[in-house]
């Protein structure tokens, strides 16, 4: 008796995950924004404005978010949804 076939997952296109990666950074990015500016009253009415420390923060998260995600979660958010990984 032979081993049936086991068929290989076709790769996700480069616009798929191009696609994803661009989903992903708006979210953590209006996410972690909004979340800083709560924490450091940097709310205005149109949303949120952030400078110095409070900036960085958020940016450290968008980049500690895509570490994290990819590298000990299997992907990131829409990479999952989007199945782009």
């Amino acid at each position: 008796m032979s081993q049936p076939e086991v068929s290989q997952p076709k790769p996700a296109s480069t616009a798929r995950k191009v696609f994803a990666a661009i989903l992903d950074f708006f979210f953590i990015f209006i996410v972690a924004g909004y979340g800083v500016a709560q924490f450091t009253g940097g709310t205005t009415e149109g949303g949120f404005e952030l400078k110095g420390a409070p900036a960085f923060v958020v940016f450290a998260i968008v980049i500690l978010y895509f570490i994290i995600f990819r590298r000990f979660l299997g992907g990131t958010l829409f990479q999952r949804l989007l199945g782009a990984r």
